[in-house]
């Protein structure tokens, strides 16, 4: 990967952070893709020694906030015009309704319209590459996962697991669409279920609330390298060359809802989230 560069979201930790690092070791330039500086710099200066690499590099976004995606994407592209991987990491998991900037649900928001957004507007830069690749990180909550047309951003009802497992579904069917309307170039699109990790997705950013949970869980879940391995996989072997629009676990091609091989639903996701977002539909 010595001439390849990647983006990496929600790197500051977890999984992201120890895909940076795997990436980097392999020789990739990687940028991280972080919310806050602070976070974000240490998370920085941990990936460069992890890895041995100094071809790492901080940049800052929101996800919950378009605003924020659309000014990240002009500074990397006028930094990056070509990016060889994009692995769209970040996500949220949230035990009360939260909103985004633009008043989305925020895990809606942030694990599938965020990520949406951003990989549109990055998309030319990806097929630009010699075989881009995009790897959306899922969940297998997806299988659990609908979506309620007419209560997408779950003002009424909400439940933690309904808006997760929402959020992942889009995840695939974004994928799977994604793969479909990539068909011709070189670029690729796949997602993954890393398995059950240890990170800091259920904690609460704010409050710290869910730390001792996951404290007590830790010595019982996948450590986030391990993970990240999929994801790593997806990014860089060989093998995955020519494979898009496929749902993997444990670096193979898994099963997947019923509801996340319905291509009718898949296109309908693309126009509703291209109207959320702003992008003017073809």
């Amino acid at each position: 990967m010595d001439t390849q560069t990647v983006l990496v979201t929600g790197a500051n930790s977890g999984m992201g952070l120890a895909t940076t690092v795997a990436l980097a070791g392999q020789g990739a330039h990687v940028v991280m893709l972080c919310r806050s500086r602070e976070r974000g710099e240490q998370a920085l200066l941990e990936a460069r020694r992890q890895s041995g690499s100094a071809r790492i590099e901080l940049m800052l976004c929101d996800l919950a906030s378009l605003a924020s995606i659309r000014a990240f994407a002009a500074a990397f592209l006028s930094k990056h015009p070509v990016l060889d991987v994009l692995v769209n990491n970040a996500g949220v998991v949230n035990l009360t309704r939260k909103t985004t900037a633009d008043g989305f649900e925020a895990m809606m928001g942030v694990n599938h319209l965020g990520h949406f957004l951003l990989t549109q507007l990055l998309l030319d830069a990806i097929v630009r590459a010699p075989q881009g690749r995009i790897v959306n990180v899922s969940s297998g909550a997806h299988k659990i996962g609908r979506i309620d047309w007419t209560n997408p951003h779950l003002q009424r009802g909400f439940r933690v697991w309904h808006g997760y497992a929402q959020s992942k579904l889009a995840n695939i069917l974004f994928t799977r669409e994604l793969a479909m309307r990539l068909a011709g170039t070189a670029a690729t699109a796949n997602s993954l279920h890393p398995g059950a990790v240890a990170t800091n997705i259920g904690v609460d950013r704010d409050t710290g609330f869910g730390k001792a949970v996951l404290a007590m869980a830790r010595p019982f879940f996948l450590t986030p390298a391990q993970g990240a391995d999929t994801a790593v996989y997806l990014a860089s072997s060989p093998d995955v060359r020519t494979v898009s629009g496929e749902y993997f676990y444990r670096r193979k091609i898994a099963p997947v809802s019923a509801r996340a091989k319905d291509d009718a639903l898949a296109r309908q996701l693309w126009s509703w989230s291209e109207a959320q977002v702003g992008l003017a539909s073809e």
